[in-house]
């Protein structure tokens, strides 16, 4: 199928830098995933085994996203990977990837969005959930239709308060460990005796391996920067630049974020804790702690529904251009923003 490249339907602008780029899939990456379903992960594979997973889900990342920044800065294609997939394999399996990546980011951004609603309930109670979850829709899809700069912009702000969040908690997380900052109420250095307390891998290694599915599913988010790499200024800098730094800092984040959490919480408990966070926060005796780490999830999962919204956007546009959805759908207007695609 040749490419279809309309005349006269306007123009992406290229506005976001690599660190905008380095933002965006950090963004994409640091949500539920890791904030809600690491307890999960713990209490399944074991302490020891939850770490592994996460250190060969890295791994798995790493090459995933060298291939794909090799492609984006000899292909810079706006809206995404797909085009990759029809070009060098097929143009059903472009399509189909296609597909299946809008599918699964629209029903994650309801997800989100719902989630962002439950959480306002422990401030607002009384508020049915549906306002506040059409409140966040309306906010989130304001963000992306003013322009890509502002998408971008809003990215940078909400990624920024969870990598804040996240060094804190390592960093306290790494105190307590040692014995500096109050655990339980005691000064004791746990060290890493939680690792091994029920064995190396209490359910064994077959548990490990079928955790690595929620493990790889909260890498995901990281192909962002793929689908960006057309309305980036300079891609053949600023990609491999952002795939660089993103990959590090996450491996960095993610495996150090586990080995705090599985050090400090028993296996037991991690199991049944809906935010293995908060409870780590409040053991410290940090006050407010539950209520400072429910307004960065807040933010977490808001900025993933921004970085979905966008995602699915671009995705839609790209098989219009290709040609395989309705010509209508390529009008992009004077901000750069494909409004078709995005309502």
């Amino acid at each position: 199928m040749e490419n279809h490249n309309f005349e006269n339907e306007g123009q992406f602008q290229r506005k976001m830098t690599s660190r905008h780029l380095f933002m965006l899939s950090l963004g994409g990456v640091i949500g539920t995933g890791l904030f809600l379903s690491s307890g999960y992960t713990i209490a399944q594979a074991g302490p020891l085994g939850a770490v592994l997973s996460y250190l060969v889900g890295a791994v798995v990342v790493y090459l995933v996203m060298l291939s794909l920044g090799e492609l984006a800065v000899a292909m810079p294609v706006t809206g995404s990977f797909h085009t990759y997939a029809t070009k060098f394999i097929s143009p059903g399996t472009g399509f189909t990837v296609a597909w299946l990546y809008w599918i699964c980011w629209t029903v994650a951004l309801g997800t989100e969005f719902l989630g962002a609603a439950m959480l306002m309930g422990r401030w607002f109670p009384n508020v049915p959930t549906w306002f506040f979850a059409t409140l966040f829709a309306v906010i989130i899809f304001a963000i992306n239709a003013l322009s890509v700069r502002s998408f971008a912009e809003a990215e940078s702000f909400f990624a920024s308060i969870k990598v804040i969040a996240i060094i804190i908690f390592i960093i306290l997380g790494l105190g307590a460990m040692l014995g500096l900052v109050s655990f339980d109420g005691e000064h004791k250095a746990i060290l890493f005796t939680n690792l091994t307390a029920n064995g190396a891998f209490p359910k064994g290694v077959t548990a490990v391996i079928s955790v690595m599915l929620a493990v790889n599913y909260a890498f995901s988010g990281t192909e962002l920067i793929g689908i960006a790499a057309g309305e980036t200024d300079n891609p053949k800098e600023a990609v491999p630049k952002a795939i660089k730094t993103t990959i590090g800092r996450l491996v960095i984040f993610f495996v150090l974020t586990i080995v705090v959490l599985a050090s400090l919480l028993p296996m037991k408990e991690a199991g049944v804790s809906t935010a293995p966070f908060v409870d780590v926060f409040d053991k410290m005796g940090i006050p407010f702690a539950a209520d400072i780490m429910n307004f960065v999830i807040l933010t977490a999962i808001l900025s993933a529904g921004n970085s979905g919204l966008y995602a699915s956007s671009r995705m839609l546009w790209s098989l219009a251009n290709e040609g395989m959805l309705s010509k209508k759908v390529v009008k992009i207007n004077e901000h750069g923003v494909p409004m078709r695609a995005l309502l």
